[in-house]
């Protein structure tokens, strides 16, 4: 039995797949996309960012408190989301506030979500 979603006959647009192989191989955000969706593809980072999403900023402590992880476990994890530009912090005394890095990250997260439930609506 064949595969229903392969095409059946080998047909290459010569210019279209040109122009996309060359803005593909050309755009300098390839590598910096890649770990945006690694980093979001950790189930505990993608809890701590959809959490982030509901609340303008959390401490690490509830961070860790709301994700079932130590408080070192969510530190690390938001450190990781920071190096990548997804988060941010600020400090306040003793505690650490975590944020999301701006309104793109909300948006990417919420669409996400948006996605998958309609996904789960269709089967």
């Amino acid at each position: 039995m064949k595969d229903r979603d392969v095409c059946e006959i080998a047909c290459v647009d010569s210019e279209k797949t040109a122009r996309v192989q060359q803005a593909v191989t050309q755009t300098s955000h390839i590598l910096e996309v890649t770990k945006l969706f690694k980093a979001l593809s950790d189930e505990t980072r993608m809890k701590i960012a959809y959490a982030l999403t509901l609340e303008d900023e959390l401490c690490v402590c509830d961070v860790a408190h709301i994700v079932g992880a130590t408080t070192a476990t969510a530190s690390h994890h938001l450190r990781h989301l920071k190096s990548l530009g997804l988060a941010k912090y600020r400090k306040e005394g003793k505690l650490v506030y975590y944020s999301l890095d701006d309104d793109h990250v909300k948006q990417l997260i919420h669409i996400a979500f948006e996605h998958q439930e309609e996904v789960a609506e269709r089967e």
